[in-house]
């Protein structure tokens, strides 16, 4: 069973979070930063008015409160509409 998602929607798998410690202090989960990049997992067809930019594997930066949290088969992922990636980072 997969995921796939409708119109111009795409489904993003979050980069893990840093880890980062503090003069040996470490940051508990509740107070890590959201990671604002992922990695493009599943895309829609688009709309007619608006075709589907993203594809498949495309690492992307995305707005802090941007997408629902979904959580399938472990893993989590956020669903939002193309609109919400803000860029497409390229190597």
């Amino acid at each position: 069973m997969k995921i796939k998602p409708l119109a111009d929607r795409v489904l993003i798998s979050p980069a893990p979070a840093e880890e980062k410690t503090v003069g040996g202090i470490i940051i508990p989960d509740t107070a890590k930063e959201k990671p604002l990049q992922g990695t493009v997992v599943a895309t829609g067809e688009g709309k007619e008015d608006e075709k589907m930019v993203l594809k498949e594997g495309d690492t992307v930066l995305y707005g802090k409160y941007a997408g629902t949290e979904i959580e399938f088969e472990g893993e989590k992922y956020l669903i939002m509409r193309q609109s919400d990636v803000v860029a497409v980072l390229q190597k």
